[in-house]
């Protein structure tokens, strides 16, 4: 089995974390400041941000407004529009980046990679052919091809069409 290295992931491990009340994600639900929170776009029951910490360039979420730990905590309604964001993200991206394809999944608890556990999102990840290369491997070092502040505002516009 090979592994994908992510390092660059490791100043969000080893950072400290801010000390909210809430989770991050309602935190930033919450915000007005978009631009600085990488939110792409803001539906009515749930909006999609890019990870700040990517495994791979244009790496999102799409977070239900409600701050929930599993699927059991939405309606029915509130579930099928945090699919549907996330299949408008998926588009969204292939328009822009150009992938070869995408991951996209859920990790529900601790145990399975959760990094924000008390509230549900999904990832999407584009993925390209050869995108796993020696720089992380020997270098130590991940290439993101674009600053996240680009991608967002690229993936605004093609989600505002």
């Amino acid at each position: 089995m090979e592994s994908l290295h992510a390092p660059w992931r490791i100043d969000y491990i080893l950072g400290t974390k801010p000390k909210l009340e809430t989770s991050l994600f309602t935190h930033i639900a919450q915000s007005s400041d978009d631009i600085a929170n990488y939110v792409i776009v803001r539906d009515r029951t749930c909006f999609a941000l890019l990870n700040r910490y990517p495994y791979n360039g244009g790496h999102l979420m799409t977070v239900p407004y409600k701050e929930v730990a599993d699927m059991n905590g939405l309606t029915d309604e509130e579930l099928a529009d945090l699919w549907k964001l996330t299949r408008r993200c998926t588009n969204a991206l292939a328009a822009v980046m150009k992938p070869d394809g995408f991951n996209v999944g859920i990790n529900l608890g601790k145990v399975a990679g959760a990094g924000i556990v008390e509230h549900l999102h999904i990832h999407v990840v584009p993925r390209w052919n050869g995108d796993t290369n020696f720089m992380p491997v020997i270098a130590d070092t991940g290439v993101l091809p674009q600053a996240l502040a680009e991608v967002a505002a690229k993936l605004r516009a093609e989600l505002a069409k």
